[in-house]
């Protein structure tokens, strides 16, 4: 097991959050590639989320994810990000898949360290003291296409 730390950013004016985590990696190699490294933290985050109870006493069955999901949450004032409400687990080749895929599509960057990562192909090493930093892109306006 190797362990990195992950600089966890997240903006807003009233509660800025900066935290830098440890995550544990299921390998013993020294140098992997990004397409690895996404693999690898995609396992960890879904072991994470499949392991957190439901909230069974705040289910509510018209709130049950469906299509109007969100906006019934929103209308009754409880949307709560840490609380997991609909039972099914995460699918973990499926969410491999999709990390990889938005790696690639540019909807978020990484960095070690200063250094911008840019190929699902390049090597990193896992020995260096420097932290990894994961940035989610959004667009201000326009479409992507």
């Amino acid at each position: 097991m190797k362990t990195i730390h992950v600089n966890v950013k997240q903006l807003g004016k009233k509660h800025p959050i900066l935290a830098e985590l440890p995550i544990q990696l299921n390998t013993a190699k020294d140098t992997i590639s990004v397409h690895e490294l996404l693999d690898f933290i995609v396992q960890q985050q879904v072991e994470e989320y499949n392991q957190k109870p439901i909230e069974k006493e705040d289910i509510d069955t018209e709130k049950l994810p469906k299509e109007n999901y969100l906006p019934l949450l929103i209308e009754s004032g409880k949307v709560d990000f840490s609380s997991i409400y609909n039972e099914n687990k995460a699918d973990l080749y499926k969410a491999q898949e999709t990390a990889k895929q938005a790696f690639e599509d540019g909807m978020f960057a990484i960095f070690l360290g200063e250094e911008q990562i840019e190929d699902l192909a390049e090597e990193i090493s896992l020995t260096s003291n420097q932290s990894f930093t994961f940035i989610r892109l959004t667009f201000l306006a326009g479409s992507y296409w």
